[in-house]
């Protein structure tokens, strides 16, 4: 154990590590939040029916207070006394996907606060595929509101030192089990709408959710190139600039030749005008930018790869003190949908097209 500006830092690696675990479901139980990690992302969890607690998770994330919060539990049945009711279509997805990084938006019953809710008469709820996600939630005994354990804004945390970065001395624990695996946050669908709607796309794709039920639509909103105005946030990151390092992010878009063609370009300019700048390139073009500081995010033959390296990349970029970070495109397909999601919003929209 560690204590960094007040706040507990523990490794857990197993679920059944159950003294230090046991620790964290205490500071949970008595009003305290403790960061912990799921197969997406670092979650900063806290009881999900205290709206007091809510605030505070609002405040150590610097969070506006109308953007809601994912509410995480152990086991499909818990959602009962948080929703008013479990449509069919949202039954058959919890039994193809959970656990796993699937939120679902349903009609929330009393119980749930306002405060955890957003404001909204909806309530978002998602069961993690990890071990000691699940096992932290089973020894708080309560769910967890747990968005992603980061300072608003900035890059999500996929490692428990990303959190330290944002968040030591600002909450109670950290629970370090290594970096995550899928990279980007769950995909949020809203079941209370027909068809079902994508709110935010994420580590399950468009793709595979149309597996189970061809009819899914997405939000306009995720697929548009500027910036939100005057939207009532229906899920997390959808209305706020999100993401971000502290280096300006250009999103360069195109097919991947005209891509590296006019990146060069871009390069070269920022540099003769003094400015730091790296490229964050794929495998299938990092050998074309010669001399020019080029930072592999992952290939585009497995997205995967680009989703699990985003936001670690754009921390380390900031580390280096880049200052202009240019990034290349991918196709809108798969995993895709959501990395462009996330790149557009870090950038703040600044989209050029190749």
């Amino acid at each position: 154990m560690q204590l960094i500006n007040g706040t507990k830092v523990i490794r857990v690696k197993q679920s059944y590590d159950l003294v230090q675990l046991e620790e964290a479901g205490r500071i949970i139980r008595g009003g305290g939040l403790v960061a912990f990690p799921t197969e997406t992302v670092y979650g900063l969890g806290g009881n999900a029916l205290d709206p007091m607690v809510a605030a505070s998770i609002y405040a150590a994330k610097r969070r506006p207070a109308d953007n809601p919060l994912i509410v995480h539990v152990a086991r499909p049945q818990e959602i009962m006394g948080l929703v008013r009711d479990v449509p069919p279509v949202a039954d058959r997805l919890i039994k193809r996907f959970w656990p796993g990084p699937l939120t679902l938006v349903f009609a929330a019953s009393d119980c749930v606060p306002k405060e955890t809710r957003g404001g909204l008469s909806t309530v978002a709820v998602r069961m993690p595929a990890h071990p000691v996600a699940l096992a932290l939630i089973e020894m708080s005994g309560c769910p967890l509101a747990g968005p992603s354990a980061n300072i608003s804004g900035r890059p999500s945390p996929t490692t428990a030192e990303h959190v330290v970065n944002d968040l030591a001395g600002r909450i109670q624990m950290i629970i370090d089990s290594g970096p995550t695996g899928v990279g980007v946050e769950s995909t949020v669908l809203d079941v209370t709408v027909t068809p079902p709607q994508i709110l935010r796309p994420g580590g399950l794709t468009l793709e595979q959710l149309r597996e189970e039920i061809s009819s899914i639509s997405v939000d306009p909103a995720i697929i548009q190139t500027s910036i939100p105005r005057g939207i009532k946030a229906r899920a997390p990151g959808m209305k706020y600039k999100h993401y971000a390092p502290k280096a300006e992010l250009v999103v360069v878009e195109g097919r991947p030749a005209d891509i590296v063609a006019k990146i060069c370009i871009l390069y070269d300019d920022y540099v003769n005008r003094g400015k730091r700048v790296a490229i964050m390139a794929t495998t299938e073009t990092i050998h074309c930018y010669g001399a020019r500081k080029a930072s592999l995010v992952g290939a585009r033959e497995d997205l995967a790869t680009v989703a699990a390296n985003l936001f670690s990349l754009l921390r380390q970029l900031d580390a280096e003190g880049i200052q202009i970070i240019l990034a290349e495109g991918v196709d809108m397909v798969g995993l895709g949908l959501a990395v462009m999601n996330r790149l557009r919003k870090a950038a703040g929209y600044r989209i050029i097209k190749a």
